[in-house]
């Protein structure tokens, strides 16, 4: 019975992922409903969605000297009213939940016109949120009227497809991105400018809402791994695509406009992939060997005896031969001393603890980083 079963799952396995092959790296035309209902369930590891805004304008925008405002304006943008509105997005959105796999997740780009929406349906979903993250704009459009504040940023949302799900993040690329410090949740890129935005032969802008190659590289190598599949139904000039394939990932695209199709194959078959996989993004720690504190005696990296303490030497602790620490009348793990010495519940010892080298503390994490790659020599 066993065996069984086991031979029918690799058998469904291996079906789901001929089946997705035929889509892997390509745009399909079409409504994106109709077209993510033709996708396998549970086949897309991550989701990047930027619906229409539903844009509640009045007129047309000017310039101080006349010029009009080339904004967006297109068929595909408008909505009767804002029922209509929910309607279409608990459409799509169900769409791409069921292509998610159970540890997939989506991320949503809006404006004040529409994110508070899209963010209410989908906690309505059962989609989990994770961060709600400020894209600040270095280069906003200017408030012409002036008669409300220039908006000068959009929102993403981040969510995972259930509370329980196993969601994907490239924590140590994002800290290394952001020159060793983690990363918040207010990104300061510029828009979409220059050589990157795509034009027509006129001048004119392809698209009017393209979204700068930064925002996705963000977006992209923070929430999913090398070789995963990204989907985005709103394809437009193929952005994801396009950094997708730099990154070393798969995408499919959905387009309605052909216009935009023609612009975004022509764009993403110009992009070269990053060659070396080791250059494209750090490693997850939680995917390097593991290596005990113990290990670092063993290797003649600490000795016994020696004194390890914070950075701010306020608290200090000496190891022991069997690789615990005693501090006090605690002894334990460098995890646990840490913590109680503190007063913590949790601590991390491998960041918390230095020790002294040639007149200098470094951070016992050094020591292991050392350690894993003597191992791998």
């Amino acid at each position: 019975m066993l065996s069984t079963l086991y031979s029918h799952n690799n058998w469904t396995n291996l079906t789901l992922i001929m089946t997705i092959k035929k889509f892997e790296n390509r745009v399909l035309i079409g409504d994106c409903v109709e077209q993510m209902n033709k996708l396998p369930e549970e086949s897309i590891d991550l989701i990047f969605a930027d619906p229409p805004y539903n844009l509640q304008l009045n007129g047309d925008l000017s310039r101080p000297d006349q010029t009009k405002v080339n904004g967006v304006n297109e068929s595909w943008d408008k909505f009767e009213s804002i029922s209509e509105y929910d309607n279409y997005t608990k459409l799509w959105m169900t769409a791409a939940k069921r292509i998610l796999k159970p540890n997939g997740a989506i991320w949503v780009i809006g404006s004040y016109h529409n994110i508070f929406r899209l963010g209410y349906i989908m906690q309505d979903l059962d989609f989990w949120l994770l961060n709600d993250i400020m894209w600040r704009k270095v280069n906003p459009m200017p408030n012409f009227r002036g008669r409300r504040f220039t908006n000068a940023h959009e929102t993403l949302i981040w969510a995972s497809k259930t509370k329980s799900s196993k969601y994907t993040f490239n924590y140590e690329a994002m800290k290394s991105l952001n020159g060793d410090l983690q990363m918040r949740s207010d990104w300061l890129i510029p828009i979409c400018t220059g050589d990157e935005r795509l034009k027509d032969k006129e001048g004119k802008k392809v698209h009017p809402t393209q979204k700068p190659e930064n925002l996705l590289s963000r977006v992209i190598m923070s929430s999913s791994n090398l070789g995963d599949i990204v989907l985005d139904p709103f394809f437009g000039t193929g952005t994801t695509g396009a950094v997708a394939k730099k990154l070393g990932r798969s995408f499919i695209g959905i387009e309605q406009n052909a216009k935009y199709v023609i612009e975004a194959e022509k764009r993403i078959n110009s992009v070269k992939e990053i060659a070396s996989k080791e250059l494209i993004q750090t490693p997850r720690k939680t995917l390097e060997p593991r290596i005990p504190f113990g290990h670092l005696l063993e290797q003649g990296l600490i000795n016994a005896g020696e004194l390890l303490q914070d950075s701010r030497h306020r608290w200090t602790a000496k190891i022991r031969a069997d690789g615990s620490l005693i501090a006090k009348d605690k002894k334990g793990s460098i995890h646990s001393v840490g913590a109680y010495l503190q007063g913590l519940q949790a601590c991390n010892g491998w960041t918390f603890w230095h020790i002294k080298r040639s007149g200098k503390l470094v951070s016992i994490d050094n020591l292991r980083h050392a350690a894993r790659a003597a191992n791998q020599a």
